[in-house]
């Protein structure tokens, strides 16, 4: 029986997809789906459009002031949820690790340390 041979390396590629696009986020929803995935809703948030706006005209043709109808006592606040991921239990723990290495950087950087110092590997540039 023959011994399986693996290659001694591991290559990744990256491509765009064409509608992928740059997303900013305020936050985000989610929780574990009956899957056992976790679903994550990434939201932006902004103040709700009122469903219309009038202007009155003066009797000289002009306009006065816009109007919107609001409720005083309440302030509605839109969650635009603008990408969906759905991640397995393996990839949430890279994605933690992930964010704790960046963050940890964040905070030397905050600190006055250079964590972005970055230093030539076989395979490129790693920081």
């Amino acid at each position: 029986m023959s011994q399986v041979q693996f290659p001694s390396r591991i290559r990744y590629e990256y491509e765009h997809d064409p509608a992928a696009r740059l997303q900013y986020a305020h936050g985000v929803w989610g929780g574990i789906n009956p899957q056992g995935e976790i679903e994550i809703n990434f939201y932006l948030e902004s103040d709700k459009m009122p469903a219309f706006s009038e202007r009155q005209v003066e009797p000289d043709g002009s306009f006065g002031q816009e109007m919107a109808p609001f409720d005083e006592e309440v302030r509605v606040v839109t969650r635009h949820i603008h990408s969906k991921v759905l991640i397995n239990y393996n990839t949430a723990r890279a994605l933690l690790e992930w964010l704790e290495e960046k963050i940890d950087a964040l905070d030397m950087e905050e600190e006055g340390a250079a964590p972005f110092a970055f230093k030539e590997s076989p395979g490129g540039f790693e920081q």
